[in-house]
């Protein structure tokens, strides 16, 4: 009898009766967490939908035909640009993982499948900006984009963006490649296929890693309003934070706007996450076991 087996008839020994409240119990904290993190959120969509009155006398009620309202929706639109500034942010997350993906799969590819003398320090160095903030260096990105003529474009938001989300593309995808069999690159090679269709070859595999590297990347570009406001303040080039940021400081007071800017401002988000949260974790979990 091998090992394997041995363990696997002494798992199915052990009675299903001790396992099951472990079992139930981390289910019951997972919906209890689940619960506790969303119910601002549903709160704060709730309340965007009705007029400022009942947000103070019910704010836990459902809108209701002589609670709702659009009032809140209407300000935002009628004050300020707000579908350009959803505009701006989606084609700046966009670009800037497109670029991510594309630059950091190329480097990983490079440093995973040839070995040059400075194949580790150049590995060392990318890792470096995962530990060194790039806020560091805002004087010198303000003074770069100043002589290259990008402020108060989306170029420069999408440059630093990817400057910011490329190191740790970089280190995951590496990680990733490393373990894929190289077999099959081989036979590639003795195929006839380039470097280049080998790296494409590459890519369906790393499915999971690329969809890590996607969500976990996504939330710092959209949510940011450090660099919009250094490098993108204009009008034309506000992104969705910085805009709501402004219209906030405007309309204190009206809560139903104020409501509504947040509830536009985190919505794309949490779409987007929603749809690449299943490869993050699946990237999770397959680099934890590889």
């Amino acid at each position: 009898m091998t090992h394997r087996s041995a363990v696997s008839r002494a798992a199915q020994r052990v009675p299903r009766h001790h396992t099951w409240p472990a079992l139930l119990a981390s289910h019951v904290f997972l919906l209890l967490y689940c619960a506790l993190a969303l119910f601002p959120i549903v709160l704060m969509i709730i309340n965007s939908f009705k007029d400022q009155l009942s947000i103070f006398s019910a704010p836990f009620a459902l809108p209701n035909a002589e609670t709702f309202t659009l009032d809140g929706y209407k300000t935002l639109f009628a004050g300020t640009n707000f579908a350009g500034y959803v505009l701006n942010s989606l084609t700046v997350t966009v670009a800037s993982l497109a670029l991510i993906l594309v630059s950091g799969s190329m480097a990983a590819f490079a440093l995973s499948e040839y070995r040059f003398r400075l194949n580790t320090l150049v590995a060392l160095y990318l890792s470096l900006g995962i530990m060194v903030p790039i806020r560091l260096g805002t004087i010198g990105i303000l003074s770069l984009a100043v002589n290259l003529h990008l402020v108060n474009t989306l170029w420069a938001l999408i440059f630093v963006y990817t400057a910011q989300g490329l190191p740790l593309a970089v280190f995951v995808l590496t990680a990733f490649m490393r373990q894929l069999p190289k077999d099959l690159k081989e036979a590639a090679r003795l195929d006839g296929a380039s470097e280049y269709r080998i790296y494409g070859l590459t890519l369906p595999l790393l499915r999971p890693a690329i969809g890590a590297v996607m969500a976990i990347s996504l939330i710092p570009v959209w949510n940011d309003l450090w660099f919009p406001l250094i490098l993108a303040p204009g009008e034309g080039t506000k992104t969705i934070v910085l805009g709501a940021s402004v219209f906030l400081g405007q309309y204190v007071n009206d809560y139903s706007a104020v409501l509504a800017a947040l509830t536009l401002a985190i919505l794309p988000a949490v779409l987007l996450y929603v749809l690449f949260s299943r490869q993050l974790i699946s990237g999770i979990t397959e680099g934890a076991l590889k």
